[in-house]
């Protein structure tokens, strides 16, 4: 079993492990904002206790030791700006991020997933890291390859999507692995 970092910073980012405390910055920040759930398994939440519920959730995560998800901070003023999420299944961990819309196309994403890919990657038990996203998430797909992820193909029909309707969409796969050897 892996032990992922509790607390960890990159140049632009402080990233804590997500607690109940944090859903009223997450609410104000992007749970409640309609954009950012496009391409996600998950609606806005309508409300707070939505949010709260879900922090929860990531708690739990973290006791059980089968998901680990972080709250992102901006160094520059301590404001809330998004999530990151490490689930580890066996030899490979599968990660998901969310990010406010008002910080989109800053980079601050590639700073948090990239951390975690090589934190990830240069785990002993760890050989394969990976991520998928909608066909039509044109930036998370490039988000994916800007930190060493390589496409590995499409996934017919793998999630819903509700935000785009209510059938399973197709979704890209990307990964990095360790070479054999």
């Amino acid at each position: 079993m892996i032990t992922p970092p509790a607390r960890w910073e990159t140049e632009r980012l402080v990233l804590t492990p997500a607690c109940v405390a944090d859903a009223k910055a997450a609410f104000e920040s992007y749970t409640a904002d309609p954009a950012v759930p496009r391409y996600m398994i998950w609606r806005a939440h309508r409300g707070l206790d939505e949010t709260e519920q879900f922090m929860r959730r990531c708690e739990e995560g973290w006791r059980e030791g089968s998901a680990f998800s972080w709250s992102l901070r901006l160094k520059l003023d301590g404001s809330f700006a998004g999530m990151l999420a490490a689930r580890v299944r066996g030899h490979s961990v599968d990660i998901g991020y969310v990010l406010a819309r008002r910080l989109w196309r800053q980079g601050l994403m590639g700073e948090a997933v990239g951390a975690l890919v090589g934190w990830a990657m240069s785990q002993p038990g760890i050989y394969r890291v990976w991520a998928v996203c909608d066909v039509d998430n044109i930036a998370s797909a490039r988000l994916l390859e800007h930190v060493g992820m390589q496409l590995e193909g499409t996934l017919r029909r793998w999630l819903v999507h509700p935000n785009m309707g209510e059938a399973p969409r197709d979704c890209l796969c990307y990964a990095i692995v360790k070479q054999a050897g």
